[in-house]
């Protein structure tokens, strides 16, 4: 859904619809003209976002749905993903390149949003993520 300037995608909490993601990532290519590496690395961060969302946010509760938001900002984009869970202290994720992480579960997919976005925030007791990405 596209409102002035902002484009949209409500799914519920179930993780076949993180499938959704690549039409939507679609849709910013050709409407921002998208490099193929822009492509990707939103195509990542979101699914990533999403996938968190769908998983730890809501776990997996069909009821509660997660909301994606972009925004055109100058030369960024912004994207938000929001979920209805009880939020989490993004301080706490363990980094996954300390020693002592390297074989647990988690903390990966942050990292993997941090790295592929230009920037990267945490609102709503961290029940909402927002990467940002330049555009040519």
């Amino acid at each position: 859904m596209v409102r002035a300037g902002l484009l949209s995608l409500e799914l519920r909490s179930n993780p076949r619809n993180i499938s959704m993601i690549d039409g939507f990532v679609q849709k910013l290519v050709e409407e921002f003209k998208l490099s193929p590496n822009q492509y990707g690395n939103i195509l990542i961060s979101l699914t990533e976002a999403v996938n968190n969302a769908i998983i730890h946010g809501n776990s997996k509760d069909e009821s509660k749905k997660v909301q994606i938001q972009l925004r055109r900002l100058k030369n960024k984009l912004a994207i938000s993903v929001s979920d209805q869970g009880r939020g989490f202290d993004p301080n706490n994720v363990s980094d996954p390149c300390c020693a002592e992480n390297i074989e647990e579960c988690g903390g990966r997919g942050v990292l993997i949003m941090r790295e592929l976005s230009d920037n990267m925030s945490y609102s709503n007791n961290g029940r909402t993520v927002e990467m940002q990405f330049k555009i040519r």
